[in-house]
């Protein structure tokens, strides 16, 4: 498997052949039997028997992930860890676009749920969605005003509206991370767009 595969994705390889299943550290694996469907128990970290071929395992990063919220994000491949960055409108009606970051990891003992009910495609399914609507959710109850002054409790407010709908589905919100915060203005033009505040750069060290 790809590094770069491993890092933007819960989902990591497919294990069909073969009597063992090797599940590295960080990780969980879940088994979908052809009698039975997918197995209730969820192996972690160490080598596992299973039948080979009437059994296939789903391995899982089980690792905290961040998913990406930017204007440049590219959305080619649909289950990629992020999104582009999300307009919406303030308490007081004006138009804001907003970049982060969700860090998120997946309930371990609950991944068997999440492959069973939702399938493979769970971030265009529920992460991205979800994250959409909540975030757009609680800018529309807050001012630009508050929405600088309060940065940290915006932060945690959006990270709780969040895990309430993640939970659910067996996936956990570990906090959500403002990074810019633009002020539109007029849609029509760019000319007016202000920037409200944005994530420091770390000076370097001579």
């Amino acid at each position: 498997m790809e590094f770069d595969k491993l890092v933007v994705s819960f989902l990591v390889d497919e294990v069909v052949g073969g009597f063992f299943v090797n599940v590295p550290p960080g990780h969980v694996a879940c088994i979908h039997d052809l009698g039975r469907g997918v197995l209730k128990k969820v192996w972690g970290p160490g080598l596992h028997l299973k039948i080979p071929f009437w059994q296939r395992a789903k391995l899982f990063n089980a690792q905290i992930i961040e998913y990406l919220i930017r204007h440049d994000f590219d959305l080619s491949n649909t289950e990629a860890m992020g999104d582009e960055a999300i307009t919406g409108k303030t308490s007081e009606g004006k138009n804001i676009q907003v970049e982060g970051s969700i860090l998120l990891t997946i309930d371990k003992k609950r991944a068997n749920e999440l492959w069973e009910n939702i399938g493979d495609s769970f971030v265009s399914k529920i992460v991205r969605p979800v994250s959409r609507s909540r975030i757009r959710s609680v800018m529309s109850e807050i001012s630009l005003d508050q929405l600088t002054s309060y940065r940290t409790q915006v932060e945690e407010k959006i990270g709780n509206e969040l895990n309430k709908i993640y939970s659910k589905s067996g996936i956990i919100c570990d906090g959500f991370l403002l990074s810019e915060v633009k002020d539109l203005g007029s849609l029509k033009s760019h000319k007016d767009d202000k920037v409200l505040f944005t994530k420091k750069k770390k000076k370097k060290k001579k």
